[in-house]
C-alpha cells in the first residue's frame, strides 16, 4: 500500500474527536477519560480503514465494525462500577460506545458525521452536567457522635424538619448512622444547619 496523506488524516480526526469527548470526561474527574477516549476512537478509525484498504478488493468493511462496536462493549463495561448501591460509569461507557462509532466515521472518511457526532455528544454531556448540578439530588452518608445519651428519633425528626429525608438508618455504640438524600446544590449548607440544629452531636464521618 502505498503512503496516503488522507489514511494518516482519518486516523488523525478519529482519535481528536473521541479526545475532545474525553477531555470532557476527564475534567470531570470520571473512570475514563482523554486518553482512553483518544485510543478507542483513533483505533476504532484504524479497524475501518484496515477492513477497507488491506485485503486487495476482498472484503467486506461492515464486518469489522460490527466487531468493533459488540467489541467495545467490554471496555464499556470496565468504567462501570457499583458502589454504595448507586451504579456510576454508564454515561463514560456510553462516551466510549460514540467515540468508537466516531473512529469509525472517521476511518470511512466521514468527517462532517463525525463531526456533527461529536459536538452533539460534548454539548449534552455538558448541559446535562448544568442541570445535574442545579435539581439533582445525592445521597450523603453521615456518622453522628456524642459523649452522652442519643435519641435516634429526635435526630430524625431535625433531619425531616429541615427537608431532608434519610434514606435509612442505624444506631450502635453511641452513634448513628444515616444515608441523607437532598438537593445536590444545597448539600453543603444543608449540613451545616444540620449541625446547627443538633445539639450534643458531631459528626464524625461523612461520604
Amino acid at each position: 500500500m502505498e503512503f496516503d496523506w488522507d489514511l494518516i488524516l482519518r486516523l488523525f480526526m478519529g482519535g481528536m474527536m473521541g479526545g475532545l469527548i474525553g477531555l470532557e470526561r476527564e475534567f470531570r474527574a470520571k473512570e475514563a477519560g482523554l486518553r482512553t477516549h483518544f485510543i478507542v476512537a483513533l483505533g476504532s478509525a484504524l479497524f475501518m480503514m484496515i477492513s477497507q484498504f488491506a485485503f486487495n478488493g476482498r472484503f467486506d468493511a461492515a464486518r469489522v465494525a460490527a466487531q468493533v462496536v459488540s467489541g467495545i462493549g467490554f471496555i464499556g463495561a470496565g468504567v462501570i462500577i457499583f458502589q454504595k448501591n448507586v451504579v456510576r460509569g454508564v454515561t463514560t461507557a456510553a462516551g466510549l460506545w460514540v467515540a468508537a462509532a466516531i473512529g469509525l466515521a472517521c476511518g470511512a472518511g466521514m468527517y462532517w458525521l463525525a463531526g456533527a457526532a461529536t459536538l452533539m455528544t460534548v454539548v449534552c454531556l455538558e448541559m446535562m452536567h448544568l442541570v445535574h448540578r442545579c435539581i439533582a439530588e445525592k445521597v450523603v452518608e453521615v456518622t453522628l457522635s456524642s459523649d452522652g445519651e442519643t435519641d435516634p428519633l429526635a435526630v430524625l425528626e431535625k433531619v425531616k424538619a429541615l427537608n431532608m429525608r434519610a434514606e435509612s438508618y442505624s444506631f450502635s455504640g453511641g452513634k448513628i448512622h444515616l444515608s441523607l438524600r437532598m438537593r445536590r446544590k444545597d448539600s453543603l449548607e444543608a449540613l451545616r444547619n444540620l449541625v446547627n440544629k443538633l445539639e450534643g452531636l458531631r459528626i464524625e464521618d461523612l461520604n
